[in-house]
This record gives structure tokens, C-alpha cells and sequence, in this order.
């Protein structure tokens, strides 16, 4: 062992004379190590360029466009997939997964580009996985047809792959705004993209629109491109001033609720589409998490159908329920209804920009014309080079006779072309191209009838010139071949839209079952919720030793329940929080359920329904002080579960007790075991909560208030003689037998 540690000394001990510290400020290493990371994230990974494509999208595309499979049958996507890692090196798992989500299989595009054959899984469930490369098959969808359009004629930049050698595309010259019609999610260093899908014939009505006018108003625009729609289809709420701000800076969030139909025969919900954002097992998971909670006791069971006609969710009902109001509630408390957060991040010439959609539609219009100028202007060098051609073809028609000759009489092969050049005038690309005519072809007929081409190409030439050089006849060139696009692909909206104004609100206590039950309190804090039926059977409750009940209350589950603390603090809860119990059970401690701060008690109880009418709290302190506060002082708009300050501090509370008309009347009992009875009309009523009320019972110096309750009756053999019209008073001695009614 010492040997051990000695070795490690002197190995520590080399190393250290042999090693030298750098120190480096932590900007300089974010600088040099950090941001070349975080750049390659963001333009070479993660967030999509003007064409609607990430690198790992276009490679994939462009691989298959160079495999033939625009045309012909499809392939294993094994094949696909090795033939993309010459441009791609992240894997074939990464490169299959891109490829499943670009198929018609997986439903994730409005517009898919890739047609399938095989089992590719569902965006809408992260359960049904895809199956393996070797047993899919797949080829471009004709779509594609608009995607590379141009590709071969230099219509956009081409680089080496990773090692150098291959080319390949920058972009992808395409020929509609693709950035707004498919949907793309990206997380990168620091930034991360949204955006979501737009119908493809509303996309070209707003291109055309801005292609006639840059400056195109924001509201007239949306009047075109209604709103965002989702290959998942469903119910959008529409919002135009949500929506205007997400045109106007590209974030933004868009709710969209589940489509459903209800199946009365089978009393059975069925929901036909889902919000793109989710997933079916994620809307089961909530529905089951509830149902298992007794919070959705109006579904009997969920399950999910999807087969082979497509998505369905099927919920059970029980007899009698609303379907209509069930949805309402589960579009609150599921992910049936959901948001997708718009940042239509982008990359603009290299550099990510946050941009809004008309903004988005003029960079790819700036693109699209660049595009378009480089095809034509390619179009018109290859014609010029024909028409060159062709000009030294007509040349010798003069003389073919002495074309012939000049072949015939050169005695070496590579003096033919300086011949002709030197015989007829031309220069060595027209010489070429008559050396190599067939001597077939060496005729009147043949020369005359090619160098006819000659006018036409002029013509040709002359108008490409033309539109090259005007920016508004290629306006209307893209502008043209987007009415032929959308005539072609376009399809109806999916995701339908639906005013804010058509959704019904949400409301608990609407959905609440309604019943009249029980509600027991005790001293100690515990409460029961029985039902009359229930209670019926036993009225003989159990408690803790020791403990008695405070309250006995009839009362509807939809009512509201405030529980007066010992601290000044109200807690308020729903009937309908608590489930049933029976009466041989101690129910629920009131403390424990809903928060109650360590040491804190619940000391009172009152369920209620209205608030307008649900009378009074009364009040009773140590200090001989009482006051009467209306209940509707406790009323909040707001679900809030506690109040603070909800009475006054100022003395220990001895009771709060409850006058609903006015007419009660109330026993108070000092530490002199003298009683005092008074009627709730001698106590003021304060609007003020906090307030300390007026003094009740006279106490002697250093006395206090030991009880108070609400029927006298029960505790006094002979009531009048302690019942006065004046306070405060002192209150009549209570006799030996009286003295053993009051539970101190």
C-alpha cells in the first residue's frame, strides 16, 4: 500500500513539472470554444432556411432526388438511408427518423413529401413506433416535382458534402413558400423555432397578393391566409387580434380543441381529430389520472380505436350525461384542447431572424426571384450557345460543296477545325460543332432546316432578356406558377375555425353532481359529507375520544364551504371536494386537507349556496366582545381557497356561530360560570371584517369568555332568566346542574 501511495506522489509530482496551466478568461473560452458550437447548432441542425428545410431534411431530399425516386417504384428505405449518409454523418437512426416524418404514413405534413409503403408510426401517438429501414419502402411524392424545380439549372448554390467529395444544394429551390406550409419544430443553443403549418392555397393567394404589392396591409393579408392549419385538423379559436400579432412578429400561440361526434345509441363520444400538439396516449393519461380521482365521474371508460380508417378516441359515458357539457370539461381539463406556441425563427441568409409572416413571404419572395433569375438567365446562355451554333451552321450553307472539300483535302485530323475556321470565317466552338455532323447530314435540307431555329431563338433570347431584366414580369412568372401549384395541390382547410364568441365557458359548479347531503363538524376539526340515505341508516356518529360535534348542516354538493381558523383565516373548499363517507367513519381532518399552517385549527364551519341570503357569522371573544358579519363579506370572484384576515385578532375567538334570518339568539358563558343570553338583533353588524364589535358581556378584571352557542335551550333549564335587552350585562349564575351542561 505505501508502495501505491508513493507511485501516485511521483506520478503527481512529474506531472505537475511537466504540465503547464493555461489561464484563459471565461469570455475568451465562450468565444473560441462555445460559440463555433452553438452557431453550427443553429444554422447547420436546428432551425430551418427559407426553403421550409433543415440540413438533415434538404440532404435527405436531395439524396433521393439523385437516387431517381422523383420517377419509378419506390425502394427499401434501407437503401435511402445508406445513400444519405454520404451527405449526412449523423447516423442512419437520425437520417431514418427525418425520413419517417417526412412520409404520408406518419401524418405529420399537410403536404408530405415522401410517398410510403409500410407501417411509419403516427405523429398523434408516441406508442405506435415505426417499423425497421428494411421493411418500409418509399420514393418522392410529386410534390417534390415543385421542390426542385430548377435544381438543375443553377437555380441555387451548390457546396461540398463533409468530405469533399460530393455537391450538394445549399436550399431548395422551391417553388412555393414550403417555410409556411410545413410545420417545423427546432431546439437549438439558445434559440429554438415553432412555426406552424399554413393551407397551401391560402399561402399562394398571400404570395400573389404580395408579389403585386410588397407593402400589402396586414388585415387585408389575413384576410386571405385565414389562419394557421394543422395536418391533425381539429377546431382553431379564433382570435384576429391574437392572430394579427403573430403575423406582425412571428410569436405568438394558437388554441386548438379536439373535433368529435357523439354516437347516441352506443352513448359514446368519439373524437375524430386531435390538437397537432398532442398525443392520444397523453389525452388517456389525463382522462384516466381524473377518473381515477373522482374528478370525471361522468365517464365510464376511454379507450383507444385507432385502426385502419384512421384516428378515433372513444369515451364511454354514463346515462344521462350531457355529451356536450362533458367535452366543454374536458377541454378545460385535458389536453383536448391545447396551445401551439408560434417563433417562427429562420435562417436568412445564414444568420437566425425572428420574423412575422408577411416578412417571411417577401425573404422568400427576394429568394424565389433570385431563383428564378439564375434559371433563366441559365435558359438564355444555353440558347445563346445554340444560337452561336447555329449562325456558324448557316455559314456554310453558302458552300457546303467546299465544307467537303476542305474535310476531304486536310491531311491531318486535328488541322480540320483551323480549316473550317480559316474556310468559312467561324470561330473554334461553331468549327467543332460542324466537324462533327454526320456526313448524312452534310445537306441542304438537313442545314436549312436547323438554321429555321435560328429567328425563333432570337425571339427566345430577346424576351428572356426582357424578363431578367424586370423585376415585375418574374413577379409574375412566380405569381403564375403558384396559381398552377395551388390548382395542382391544393386542398381544403382542415383545421377548422370557430369563434371565441361559440365557446362555451367552463364552469365547476355547472358540472357538479347535485345532491343533499349531511355535513358534520366536530371540536377537533374533523368533517364528514353524508348522504341523507347514509344517514338515514346511522345516525350515531363516531369521533375521537374526546371530541364532540359542532355542526350538524344540511346542505347541496354544489355548495361552498368556508372554514373559520383560530388564526383570523378563512379557508374555502367545495361540498363536492369531499367524497361521501359513512357515519362510522372519523371523515376528514380539516387541517391536514386543506393546508392549515402548523398549530392552526379549524373552529368553524358553514356550507353556503347563496350568498345573498346565507345571513351571518357571529362572532364571540375572550375579552367579552362580539360582531356580526354578513357572509357575503367572504363571497370572492375568484376560485381563492384562503382569506387572510377575516376577522379580528385582537382577542381569542370563543365561538363563531351562524344566524341565517336575524331571529337567533345566543348563550354566552363566563369564567364565573354567569350566563347571558342575547339576541342576534343586539349585536351590530360590521361591514369591516377585521372589526372588534362591541362589548357583549361584562367580565370582571382579568375575566374572560369561556362559551358561547347557539341554542340556549340545550344548556339552561330556564332561559328567561338570563335573556337581556340591554348589553353590555354581566349575565345570571348558572345552577350546580346548569354548570354540568357546559363543555369546557
Amino acid at each position: 500500500m505505501a508502495r501505491k501511495k508513493n507511485a501516485d506522489k511521483a506520478a503527481e509530482a512529474a506531472l505537475s513539472a511537466t504540465a503547464e496551466i493555461v489561464r484563459q478568461p471565461i469570455t475568451e473560452t465562450i468565444e473560441k470554444n462555445f460559440m463555433p458550437y452553438a452557431m453550427s447548432v443553429i444554422v447547420s441542425r436546428a432551425i430551418p432556411a427559407i426553403d421550409g428545410f433543415k440540413p438533415s431534411h434538404r440532404k435527405l431530399l436531395y439524396t433521393m432526388y439523385k437516387m431517381g425516386l422523383l420517377t419509378g417504384a419506390r425502394t427499401k428505405s434501407a437503401n435511402v438511408v445508406g445513400q444519405t449518409m454520404k451527405l449526412n454523418p449523423h447516423g442512419d437512426q437520425a437520417i431514418y427518423a427525418t425520413l419517417v416524418r417526412l412520409t404520408r404514413g406518419n401524418e405529420s405534413l399537410l403536404h408530405p413529401f415522401i410517398d410510403s409503403k409500410g407501417s411509419f408510426g403516427k405523429h398523434y401517438s408516441s406508442d405506435t413506433d415505426y417499423s425497421a429501414p428494411r421493411y418500409t419502402e418509399c420514393k418522392l411524392d410529386k410534390l417534390c416535382n415543385e421542390i426542385f424545380v430548377g435544381i438543375e439549372r443553377d437555380a441555387v448554390d451548390f457546396v461540398d458534402n463533409y468530405d469533399n467529395t460530393l455537391k450538394e444544394p445549399v436550399l431548395l429551390p422551391t417553388a412555393f413558400p414550403n417555410v409556411l406550409v410545413s410545420p417545423n419544430l427546432g431546439v437549438a443553443v439558445g434559440i429554438a423555432c415553432s412555426i406552424c403549418s399554413f393551407n397551401l392555397a391560402e399561402i399562394c393567394d398571400g404570395t400573389i397578393l404580395l408579389l403585386k404589392n410588397p407593402d400589402t396591409d396586414i388585415d387585408r393579408l389575413i384576410d386571405v391566409i385565414r389562419a394557421p392549419d394543422f395536418p391533425g385538423g381539429g377546431n382553431m379559436i379564433y382570435d384576429r387580434d391574437r392572430y394579427r400579432e403573430i403575423f406582425r412578429t412571428g410569436r405568438g400561440s394558437v388554441k386548438v380543441r379536439a373535433r368529435y361526434t357523439y354516437d347516441k345509441d352506443a352513448n359514446c363520444i368519439d373524437v375524430l381529430q386531435i390538437p397537432y400538439s398532442t398525443t392520444i396516449e397523453a389525452i388517456i393519461r389525463k382522462i384516466t389520472q381524473y377518473i381515477k380521482e373522482g374528478k370525471l365521474k361522468e365517464v365510464v371508460d376511454v379507450r383507444d380505436e385507432i385502426d385502419l380508417n384512421g384516428f378515433k378516441l372513444a369515451i364511454d359515458l354514463r346515462k344521462g350525461v350531457d355529451p356536450d357539457k362533458l367535452m366543454t370539461k374536458l377541454f378545460s381539463m385535458t389536453p383536448l384542447e391545447d396551445s401551439f406556441e408560434c417563433n417562427f425563427n429562420i435562417l436568412i441568409d445564414g444568420a437566425p431572424r425572428t420574423l412575422g409572416v408577411r416578412e417571411i413571404l417577401n425573404e422568400w419572395i427576394r429568394f424565389r426571384t433570385d431563383s428564378v433569375r439564375r434559371e433563366m438567365t441559365f435558359d438564355l446562355n444555353k440558347k445563346k450557345d445554340k444560337l452561336h451554333l447555329l449562325l456558324g451552321l448557316g455559314k456554310i450553307l453558302l458552300d457546303i460543296d467546299k465544307a467537303i472539300r476542305i474535310v476531304r483535302e486536310t491531311a491531318l485530323e486535328k488541322d480540320v477545325v483551323p480549316n473550317l475556321m480559316s474556310g468559312f470565317g467561324i470561330d473554334q466552338i461553331q468549327a467543332e460543332y460542324i466537324a462533327e455532323i454526320k456526313l448524312r447530314n452534310l445537306n441542304r435540307e438537313y442545314i436549312i432546316g436547323r438554321i429555321k431555329e435560328i429567328e425563333s431563338l432570337q425571339k427566345e433570347i430577346a424576351e428572356l432578356e426582357q424578363i431578367i431584366a424586370s423585376n415585375t414580369r418574374i413577379r409574375s412568372t412566380i405569381a403564375a406558377q403558384l396559381r398552377e401549384i395551388k390548382q395542382k395541390y391544393g386542398k381544403p382547410r382542415l383545421t377548422q375555425l370557430i369563434g371565441a364568441e361559440e365557446i362555451a365557458e367552463y364552469k365547476q359548479e355547472e358540472y357538479v353532481e347535485n345532491y343533499n347531503v349531511k355535513l358534520i363538524f366536530t371540536k377537533e376539526g374533523y368533517f364528514k359529507k353524508i348522504t341523507l340515505l347514509s344517514y338515514r341508516g346511522n345516525d350515531e356518529q363516531k369521533l375521537k375520544e374526546g371530541d364532540r360535534v359542532l355542526s350538524c348542516d344540511d346542505a347541496a354538493n354544489s355548495d361552498e364551504l368556508l372554514f373559520f381558523s383560530d388564526k383570523a383565516q378563512v379557508y374555502k373548499a367545495k361540498v363536492s371536494d369531499f367524497d361521501p363517507v359513512k357515519a362510522s367513519q372519523l371523515g376528514d381532518y380539516i387541517p391536514a386537507r386543506l393546508g392549515f399552517r402548523e398549530g392552526e385549527r379549524a373552529v368553524a364551519m358553514r356550507a353556503v349556496g347563496d350568498y345573498s341570503s346565507a345571513g351571518h357569522a357571529v362572532l364571540f371573544f375572550e375579552n367579552g366582545k362580539g360582531v356580526k358579519i354578513p357572509l357575503s363579506a367572504y363571497e370572492t370572484k375568484t376560485n381563492r381557497k384562503k382569506l387572510t384576515a377575516a376577522y379580528s385578532d385582537a382577542s381569542a375567538p370563543v365561538a363563531i356561530l351562524f344566524d341565517t334570518d336575524g331571529n337567533g339568539e345566543f348563550l354566552l358563558v363566563s369564567d364565573q360560570m354567569k350566563a347571558l343570553v342575547v339576541p342576534s338583533s343586539l349585536i351590530p353588524e360590521k361591514v369591516t371584517k377585521t372589526s372588534q364589535g362591541v362589548a357583549v358581556m361584562t367580565l370582571k378584571k382579568g375575566g374572560s369568555l369561556v362559551f358561547a352557542d347557539s341554542h340556549p335551550g340545550l344548556y339552561l333549564s330556564d332561559a328567561k332568566k338570563c335573556r337581556k335587552t340591554k348589553i353590555p350585562s354581566a349575565g345570571s349564575p348558572l345552577s350546580e346542574e346548569e354548570r354540568k351542561k357546559i363543555p369546557l
